[in-house]
């Protein structure tokens, strides 16, 4: 039996994707092992960001220039997230390989590829291409079948009630 790095797939329509993600940054970086966190469309300024940037052998990366959600762009914003993205993407795995780093974590890779920010063929061909000790993350909702093929865990998050639904907006601390 080998130990290969294998790839980690946290999606669905509920709570806990980016914190299943962190929770697996903090237990490697605990170790000691190198950790590469891209978030795509979040502008790095959350709770868990903040708290993954004071760890040494975690290297934290954000792309939303803009600050808003897909659907409020404009066509030059979304241009700009766009390349943002892509330039965050290769900035990530990019840093990963040359530095060793055995977790990648891609948060909302999901959604950066389903908005057409990011092509998802070229995040395919990472997966494939990628060292056999290189662990990688993705995180979003509505994961392509393609990215569920290339997934050897699949977790999906379940929202079953969520304060949201009874007009409770995001609370700093606990949703970012």
């Amino acid at each position: 039996m080998t130990n290969k790095a294998c790839v980690h797939l946290y999606c669905g329509d509920g709570k806990g994707k980016t914190t299943a993600a962190v929770g697996l940054a903090v237990r490697f970086a605990g170790r000691g092992g190198k950790v590469v966190v891209a978030q795509f469309l979040k502008d790095g300024t959350s709770g868990e960001c903040r708290a993954l940037a004071k760890l040494e052998t975690v290297t934290m990366l954000a792309a939303n220039p803009v600050r808003k959600f897909s659907f409020q762009m404009n066509e030059e914003e979304k241009q700009r997230t766009a390349d943002a993205v892509q330039r965050t993407f290769a900035t990530a795995t990019g840093y990963a390989v040359r530095e060793g780093a055995g977790l990648l974590i891609l948060d909302e890779v999901c959604a950066a590829i389903s908005c057409g920010f990011l092509d998802e063929q070229a995040v395919l061909d990472f997966l494939d291409g990628r060292s056999d000790t290189l662990e990688v993350v993705l995180t979003g909702r509505d994961p392509s079948e393609a990215l569920q093929e290339r997934a050897d865990y699949i977790t999906e998050m379940v929202k079953r009630r969520h304060p949201f639904d009874d007009g409770v907006t995001a609370r700093e601390g606990i949703e970012w």
